[in-house]
């Protein structure tokens, strides 16, 4: 009971995150109306999200074991309340960075805790699977709610509206809910022990020693692209909708849903599919099945002609076909995160974590401002065939991730029976 208690707290608690992290494709959307900022401009946004993530990550992760899990989850819903409260207040370009910058900081600390809390709680490798894959599911239900509260606030007949800011009033409060019950939930964090004596400085070492492992390398660069590719396409949809698709601002946020609401079904499926079947196979028919999506979908998305009329019913079928490419992505990334966090230690989950929202933070800017250049630069349709290259390299990458956790746990098991015949 105590640790479905926890559970639902950290399902909770990644529901919020969700809601603020990936608000960032409509606010762009919202900004470049609102305070006449360029797409490029606009698209700094990501950055003032995802690079405090990978700042905050690498000096803090390696010692949050010496903070507590607990208060750094308090800690993170404390700034993002603040912030949500200071968006209607005080309306401008400026508030906007620093929303985001305080979203990036407190998700930081918070993705960092909840992940090494996982490994506290599960038995076994099949288990930490599953909840990883229900967390980021739970994680999508919150991106599938953002686009429709955010819709709900927004004013289609006009662009200098700022209706939309009012949503922050509620997410305020369910920022302040939310931190109330992780105050009042205990929690076990012995197994999180870092070894006795060792400083916080040799903390840090260790983690930066960590990332040198050829295992540790090929994961971060596969999370790294996978978050590129999933922050592109979910980052501009919403842009993409409008602009190509010519569809309302309030219809082309809200219809962004289909891809949230894949996402959301495919890593809550995968689940149940993760105890089952063997990862690797599963990942690769994932990237195969992402890159025929592109294909089949973005042809379709050529010479559409707008209709002041337009409804979900007349919408053209790109509309509803790209969005299913969320299918493909969901496993992909609780996938990998499971496989190698329960490859190591429990008292290195912490600074393991840390690397993957560094590299994750890096991929999802990265992902954002090329897509934003290429989308002001060029064409809507140029930037999303341009995720092809990263798809197909992701596939190369997850070979040799399959390649060095298989050698990894030949080595372990070797050392064991070393170890028994000692």
């Amino acid at each position: 009971m105590k640790n479905q208690r926890i559970l639902f707290i950290l399902f909770l608690i990644y529901f919020v995150f969700a809601i603020l992290l990936n608000s960032v494709g409509t606010v762009i959307l919202q900004v470049i109306g609102n305070y006449d900022v360029s797409k490029a401009g606009a698209s700094a946004l990501e950055g003032f999200k995802d690079l405090p993530i990978a700042v905050v990550s690498f000096l803090l992760a390696s010692f949050l074991p010496r903070i507590g899990y607990k208060k750094a989850m308090l800690a993170g819903l404390a700034i993002v309340t603040g912030a949500c409260v200071a968006m209607p207040l005080l309306p401008s370009f400026l508030t906007t960075k620093m929303l985001f910058l305080c979203v990036g900081v407190a998700f930081a600390l918070t993705k960092v805790s909840v992940y090494s809390t996982l490994g506290l709680i599960a038995n076994d490798r099949r288990q930490h699977a599953s909840i990883m894959n229900t967390l980021e599911g739970f994680f999508m239900v919150g991106v599938l709610s953002a686009y429709w509260v955010f819709g709900y606030f927004i004013d289609s007949g006009d662009p200098k509206s700022q209706s939309w800011l009012q949503v922050y009033w509620p997410l305020a409060a369910l920022c302040a809910l939310t931190f109330l019950l992780l105050l009042a939930t205990p929690f076990d964090e012995a197994g999180a022990q870092l070894p006795a004596g060792r400083s916080v400085a040799q903390d840090f070492a260790a983690m930066i020693k960590l990332f040198f492992k050829p295992l540790v390398c090929v994961f971060v660069l596969t999370a790294f692209l996978y978050v590129l590719i999933e922050q592109s396409v979910g980052t501009w949809l919403p842009t993409f909708n409008n602009e190509i698709l010519k569809l309302p601002t309030a219809m082309s946020v809200e219809v962004t849903s289909i891809f949230a609401a894949c996402l959301a079904v495919g890593r809550l499926s995968a689940g149940v599919l993760m105890r089952k079947l063997n990862w690797y196979p599963v990942m690769n028919g994932c990237v195969i099945g992402m890159a025929a999506m592109v294909l089949l979908a973005l042809p379709l998305t050529h010479n559409v002609v707008l209709d002041p009329n337009v409804t979900w019913a007349t919408a053209p079928v790109a509309t509803f076909l790209f969005p299913l490419i969320g299918l493909f992505m969901a496993p992909i990334y609780p996938g990998i995160n499971s496989v190698m966090l329960s490859s190591l230690p429990k008292n290195q989950h912490s600074s393991m974590t840390g690397l993957l929202v560094i590299f994750s933070a890096l991929g999802g800017t990265t992902g954002s401002l090329v897509t934003g250049y290429v989308f002001g630069n060029f064409s809507g349709h140029f930037a999303f065939y341009l995720t092809l290259v990263p798809i197909s390299i992701v596939l190369i990458t997850l070979f040799f991730f399959k390649k060095a956790v298989e050698e990894g746990q030949a080595e372990a098991g070797q050392s064991a029976i070393i170890g028994t015949r000692g």
